[in-house]
């Protein structure tokens, strides 16, 4: 089907496929159409269907809150057309450069636990995928309706094998499937590299992470990337991991070798909400700061009057993300500075 999108930057053109989202054939297809999190959550999608005829897939999808379905609003991730559609999208629309995403298969492997509630696993990809540090795929399986992001954890250039986090929420489907597995070889379908909060060697900035929780996956990915160029040699940089507890920590030996790699230009600080830091390092990795309170209010007070010629990467929770997207803004730093992917 054709699919025609008219945009404040003009109008554009381009085929999709009946088993494919309108959202992943435009992305596909080298058009940077607005999303967030590309699995319905938060709404940046959105879209009118001014003629033709799409079916949304997942109506009661969060980002659909705000939609006027009699209307013809949708959500293009989770949209398919039915005919030759024009849409309208309320945003600058152009073509990108760099790597396209792509369908992929992959299959799951590896899969051990850091904490009670978080656990690590690989995706060995049928087809090797290059990805800038800070992107997220879409899983699917066959078992479960609907797709789930996930950041990278490691960074390779075509990479045949990518890791990822995962934390066990109450009533998370996919967490909850694959945690009951415990198995290897589990085939899911991929899309991807997605995300745009991204690590660019050639910016020369300082680089600040704030992290709630398996919000850190992506910042594992710069820090790799970051320490593989030679990034600290020029530059400072600042980490901030946000657990309840100290035992919900994980990646800490990655992380303090990071820290030890950057002769003390990094600095990495646990924040710990639920529980009192007993020392004011780590006892096992006394590379790694320990600090009390919120993440976002932990790294206000630790870099205030020092955003400074610095990039601020932040992920987590809806609620944590907000929260500190709000406080840098108060604080003085730019949103040119501030790169996030929202997604739960």
């Amino acid at each position: 089907m054709k699919i025609t999108v008219e945009s404040k930057s003009g109008t554009c053109a381009f085929q999709c496929g009946d088993h494919e989202t309108i959202l992943y054939a435009g992305l596909h297809q080298g058009l940077n159409l607005p999303y967030e999190c590309a699995t319905g959550t938060c709404g940046t999608c959105r879209a009118r269907v001014m003629s033709g005829e799409a079916e949304m897939r997942w109506k009661e999808a969060p980002g659909a809150k705000k939609l006027k379905p009699e209307k013809g609003d949708v959500l293009m991730c989770q949209t398919r057309p039915l005919s030759d559609c024009v849409l309208r999208v309320p945003s600058d629309i152009a073509t990108t450069d760099g790597n396209r995403p792509a369908p992929r298969r992959g299959i799951i492997r590896g899969i051990r636990r850091l904490t009670n509630d978080v656990a690590h696993f690989d995706l060995h990809l049928a087809e090797p995928m290059d990805f800038e540090a800070g992107q997220f795929v879409v899983l699917e399986t066959g078992d479960l309706s609907g797709g789930r992001a996930y950041s990278m954890v490691n960074f390779d250039n075509n990479a045949g094998k990518v890791a990822f986090v995962m934390k066990r929420k109450p009533g998370g489907g996919f967490s909850d499937w694959l945690f009951a597995r415990g198995e290897d070889d589990v085939q899911v379908a991929v899309f991807g590299p997605l995300g745009r909060a991204v690590y660019h060697p050639d910016e020369g900035k300082n680089i600040v992470c704030i992290a709630g929780g398996s919000g850190i996956a992506g910042m594992m990915s710069i820090l790799e990337h970051s320490t593989r160029e030679g990034h600290f040699d020029s530059y400072e940089g600042a980490v901030f991991f946000g657990v309840r507890t100290l035992s919900d920590a994980f990646y800490l030996e990655a992380l303090a070798r990071y820290a030890a790699a950057s002769n003390g230009r990094l600095q990495v600080t646990v924040a710990l909400s639920h529980e009192e830091a007993k020392t004011p390092t780590h006892p096992d990795y006394p590379g790694l700061k320990l600090a009390n309170g919120m993440v976002h209010e932990v790294a206000a007070s630790t870099m205030q009057g020092r955003y400074e010629n610095a990039v601020v990467y932040v992920a987590g929770p809806p609620i944590m993300v907000d929260s500190t997207v709000r406080a840098l803004i108060v604080g003085g730093v730019p949103i040119s500075d501030i790169r996030y992917d929202k997604f739960s």
